[in-house]
């Protein structure tokens, strides 16, 4: 029996001895410090959350919490403290509740840690569906927008987070790469660094010019400095010197106005935005940003409407640029994307029927030769020639009218064809003295470019067969020759008015009023 009885406390000394070692095994998946806690999340608490891309962060996680541990939590914490920072509004993210939940980490409950971890998952969530696809959705603001929907996987972005040391190339794939983006951001940033300030409003009613004295250039000079468009100075008069024309100058030039140093209505209009109005104005356009294509081609073309360019651009270079002419405030060109087809060198032109109802057939009542000083024939349902004398408005909307090539044709000598149900395209123009002026929304919704032929030469992309010379010899057979492209070249044309170059703001006139509204739609 003595013999039983040492065995027996042999075996529970050693059972003991066991427990007491695999407790000390454990006890890290439990408790790392008294901060940081991993815990086992019961599956039906994140189910009820009803959230899809919780339930699979989670999973992926085998259902423990994730970011309780010190260092990733040292990581989000700023990310979302500084939601500002991406032109995002902290109101729509809990941080109120994340910080009080940070304040008192070292006493919180293992169900808070819980549902802190989990708050902390569904505010990400909610940053990169935000940062990367926008807020809104375009389609359900605008009837003349027509881009394809960023096709994002907001599982596989949030899941990235869960790789090890890959917080910062997390973040990274998440934000729009566009340079246009990125320059967005920075801009926000210089802003930013702004005083708050409060100027009066600036009225002017004859225009400014240099050795003026006017006292509205005390209020001019201050809002110069404010922009540091000109040099503090010791004290303020009202004269207009020489180097108070060389900042309106500088402060045109950031503004897309005529630099010519006359302070006139519109420069008054641009000095008189606020800080805030242009905080809103950026903000606004980054979230347009998110909704441009978030991947563009080897080989693009891309129009920025209120800027009244055409960039070409090559393996993320700008190969050139031009001066453009869009469409005017009640007939505004569209945004969309699309693939260049093809060109056709001395076009005619299938009259559309916005512009024929509103301009053609108007014009043809008032002067009865006015189709044929345009050189523009008629057709019948049968493609039969309609005897002008024959005309009749009350089926005019029968017709079919043709404007004949040539330089008197409103396409100019070449037009860029490419799919779109605007029925807009890249052309000539035969006003070309219209590049001229500042502001250059003066279309039907096309989009005129000033050096067509050097932009044929350059898509075409064929020295032996079209070089520039070849085009012009084309030009004076005066017939229409359509010339297909052999490469895949697209085209975007989007629509923002503001960014930063080389660390100075950039901003240019809200060419259809969208700005604003789209800022407040943000907003609320």
């Amino acid at each position: 029996m003595k013999i039983i009885s040492y065995f027996l406390i042999f075996f529970l000394l050693i059972s003991c001895e066991e427990r007491k070692q695999n407790s000390t095994i454990q006890a890290p998946n439990i408790e790392i410090t008294k901060k940081s806690r991993i815990i086992l999340i019961d599956s039906a608490k994140i189910a009820a959350i009803k959230d899809t891309l919780l339930l699979t962060f989670y999973n992926a996680n085998n259902n423990k919490t994730f970011w309780v541990g010190d260092s990733i939590r040292k990581k989000i914490l700023p990310l979302l403290n500084n939601v500002a920072q991406e032109g995002l509004f902290p109101k729509n993210f809990d941080l109120k509740k994340i910080n009080s939940f940070e304040k008192n980490i070292d006493s919180l409950s293992d169900i808070s840690i819980v549902d802190y971890d989990i708050l902390l998952t569904q505010n990400l969530s909610r940053y990169i569906q935000k940062v990367s696809k926008g807020s809104l959705d375009p389609k359900s603001l605008y009837d003349n927008y027509d881009l394809k929907e960023n096709e994002i996987d907001f599982q596989e972005l949030l899941l990235n987070f869960q790789k090890k040391d890959s917080f910062a190339i997390s973040v990274k794939l998440v934000r729009p790469k566009h340079i246009v983006y990125k320059r967005l951001k920075e801009a926000l940033n210089i802003l930013n660094t702004f005083p708050e300030e409060k100027f009066t409003r600036i009225e002017i009613e004859d225009k400014v010019v240099l050795n003026d004295t006017n006292l509205v250039l005390l209020p001019v000079k201050k809002k110069l400095i404010y922009w540091k468009d000109l040099l503090p100075l010791d004290s303020l008069t009202a004269i207009f010197d020489i180097e108070t024309e060389l900042a309106i100058k500088k402060f045109q030039m950031r503004h897309g106005l005529a630099s010519d140093g006359v302070i006139g209505k519109g420069t008054i209009k641009a000095l008189n935005f606020s800080k805030k109005d242009r905080k809103e104005q950026i903000i606004a356009n980054m979230e347009r940003w998110r909704w441009y294509p978030r991947k563009f081609e080897k080989e693009y073309l891309i129009v920025n409407i209120p800027d009244y360019s055409l960039n070409a651009i090559k393996n993320q270079d700008t190969i050139r640029t031009c001066k453009t002419i869009v469409g005017k405030f009640k007939r505004q060109t569209p945004v969309l994307s699309s693939k260049l087809t093809h060109l056709v060198i001395n076009p005619t032109w299938m009259i559309p029927p916005t512009i024929l109802e509103k301009d053609i057939i108007p014009a043809a009542l008032r002067d009865s030769s006015y189709f044929h000083k345009k050189s523009i024939a008629v057709f019948d349902t049968n493609n039969e020639v309609v005897n002008i004398i024959d005309w009749k408005v009350e089926n005019a909307d029968s017709y079919r009218y043709v404007q004949s090539p040539g330089r008197h044709n409103a396409l100019g000598l070449i037009k860029f064809m490419f799919p779109n149900k605007y029925m807009i395209y890249l052309h000539d123009t035969n006003s070309r003295s219209s590049f001229g002026r500042n502001i250059r929304a003066l279309s039907s919704g096309c989009v005129r470019v000033q050096k067509p032929l050097e932009l044929a030469e350059y898509l075409l992309d064929n020295p032996k067969k079209w070089s520039l010379k070849k085009i012009n010899e084309t030009l004076k057979k005066d017939e229409p020759k359509a010339v297909y492209f052999k490469k895949d070249i697209y085209i975007h044309i989007l629509y923002w008015t503001a960014w930063s170059e080389k660390g100075s703001l950039q901003f240019r006139g809200d060419l259809y009023d969208l700005d604003s509204e789209l800022y407040q739609k943000l907003s609320n």
